[in-house]
């Protein structure tokens, strides 16, 4: 087959592979250019950190399953765990590069150092893209970049906010250069920072230092991977139905709903993580043993860090933690490419803008995508594939994006309600159906509900019902999958099967109509109530 226009991507981790094969659906020419010497980038771990490059620790577990977080035409094997370890992922994010043959696309142990507009982009869109490898520095024109390189690389190390720390006289270092427990046996250790990375080291440092203490400014909710009756969280969760619950009840109820939701385990206020405004739809952390670290008195929670001394850390409560060997800063990332003009995608504000998180809508040709620039509930894989997808379609020219106008009051209207919903407007977070749904009608392969009722039902009840899977968005359209209704029916399957290694009797699935009435069943009750006395 006669290839298309050239397009550079950045980076070969799980966008960059996404919009490889994106680019090759669409008979694109992708050249992938990947800094190390494999792909899987956030998810190839390494026992030390690498300038330049995601880091995880040695203990990463996902945080979305399996049936949730896959390529929409490529599950992961029926025996593979619901929620993997990094090292699963990887063997998973091979298998795929292989059977899809994209290996051959890419350029491994090749740094991109500069993205530049040609003289003539006005008229052509094009880029020259300049790399080196080996002491050997190459350019090359390209008619369309594709911007795979993460959001997880730069640390966020915020010393100059803890007044003291340079008197501080214990280590002290980012969470991207924490690998594993062994060298802080017996160590006192502040954790400062409540995510994901914060609290998955701190109870693992639990079960070896003498004491972890976690500082946290804001607090958060704090939810487990096991949800109602055993199941995966996200399965249960991440529903069309309980979307559009949220996006459609009134205010007050919708807020109740949710705070019931993330209260279900236990009671925040009694553990100290409670958030200053519990209603915010911030991505909540995921750790199945905080709760119980906290209540053994191996973690403890505490406030904002007012200063440091030498050998301790002073909160603004008042309260003291004394004799700290280590402070482990899990403060989160920055966002830099420093291989582009900074000016193409952030605004005289220096806030990122673009137009549905991947396109900067200032550009007189839309040839240049960032791929992966999103956060939401929902898995990482199923969203940076639509993103390729649709950006692969932009570039080859059979998708047309709106008028810069119409892109910028999208931008904006999107900003105030991340305001509403997340309580900033810069954050990176995203309502995960209503986007998936977005992009998915840009390219048309969004699914029509009542046309699915009308058609085939049982696939209708599972999809609006059921977990909203990445199937979903190979059901019909370009890229069409013909394996997905079954994989969509099949799901709670293949999430069942590794649990199966003691068979007790026949797979409970869940009911989900059940699962809605009993978390209406009291305010219905209170309504009947009301009803009734009036």
């Amino acid at each position: 087959m006669t290839m298309g226009k050239k397009v550079a991507i950045i980076g070969a981790g799980v966008s960059g592979l996404a919009s490889i094969r994106s680019c090759l659906e669409e008979g694109l020419e992708p050249t992938c250019f990947e800094k190390s010497n494999d792909i899987g980038g956030l998810w190839k771990f390494s026992d030390h950190a690498e300038e330049g490059r995601a880091s995880i620790y040695k203990s990463v577990f996902t945080n979305s399953s399996k049936e949730m977080m896959c390529f929409p035409d490529f599950p992961y094997p029926d025996d593979f765990p619901n929620f993997m370890h990094n090292s699963k992922i990887q063997e998973y994010l091979t298998a795929f590069a292989k059977e899809k043959n994209l290996l051959k696309y890419i350029q491994f142990k090749t740094f991109v150092s500069s993205v530049n507009k040609r003289p003539d982009f006005a008229t052509t869109g094009q880029w020259d893209v300049t790399t080196e490898r080996d002491g050997k520095r190459e350019s090359a024109v390209f008619d369309a970049v594709m911007i795979c390189s993460g959001h997880h690389v730069y640390p966020n190390l915020p010393k100059d906010s803890f007044p003291g720390l340079n008197h501080f006289k214990g280590r002290c270092f980012h969470s991207r250069d924490y690998k594993e427990p062994g060298v802080f046996n017996g160590k006192r250790v502040l954790v400062i920072g409540l995510g994901n990375s914060g609290c998955d080291i701190a109870t693992e440092l639990s079960h070896t230092a003498e004491q972890v203490v976690i500082s946290s400014r804001s607090g958060s909710w704090v939810i487990s991977r096991v949800w109602d009756n055993g199941y995966p969280w996200d399965m249960m969760l991440i529903t069309r139905f309980g979307t559009f619950l949220k996006n459609n009840l009134p205010t007050a109820i919708s807020d109740w709903l949710y705070m019931k939701q993330m209260n279900a385990r236990f009671k925040h206020e009694n553990y100290g993580l409670m958030p200053l405004n519990g209603v915010l739809r911030k991505e909540p952390v995921f750790n199945d043993e905080l709760p119980a670290c906290i209540l053994c008195g191996i973690v403890s929670v505490k406030p904002n860090v007012k200063k440091f001394t030498e050998t301790s850390a002073i909160f603004e409560d008042g309260t003291t933690f004394e004799g700290i060997d280590c402070v482990i800063f899990a403060t989160g990332y920055s966002y830099a490419y420093t291989f582009l003009d900074e000016s193409i995608i952030k605004n005289k504000n220096n806030e990122i803008i673009l137009f549905k998180g991947v396109f900067p809508p200032l550009l007189e040709k839309s040839t240049i995508a960032v791929i992966g620039f999103v956060q939401s509930l929902g898995a990482a894989i199923p969203t940076v594939d639509l993103q390729s997808r649709w950006a692969a379609q932009v570039i080859k020219g059979t998708c047309t994006l709106p008028s810069v106008e119409d892109m910028m009051n999208d931008i904006n209207e999107k900003m105030e309600r991340k305001r509403k919903w997340y309580g900033k407007s810069e954050t990176l977070e995203t309502d995960y159906i209503v986007y998936m749904d977005e992009l998915s009608s840009f390219i048309g392969v969004k699914p029509n509900i009542p046309w699915l009722f009308l058609t085939d039902p049982k696939l209708a009840m599972e999809v609006y019902f059921g977990p909203c899977s990445s199937y979903q968005f190979r059901l019909v359209g370009p890229g069409k999958w013909p394996g997905a209704r079954n994989a969509i029916l099949t799901q709670w399957d293949r999430s069942l099967k590794p649990l199966q290694t003691r068979v007790v009797g026949s797979l409970q699935k869940p009911r989900f109509f059940f699962h809605w009435l009993k978390l209406f069943a009291v305010p219905i009750l209170l309504i009947a109530v009301f009803l009734v006395l009036t």
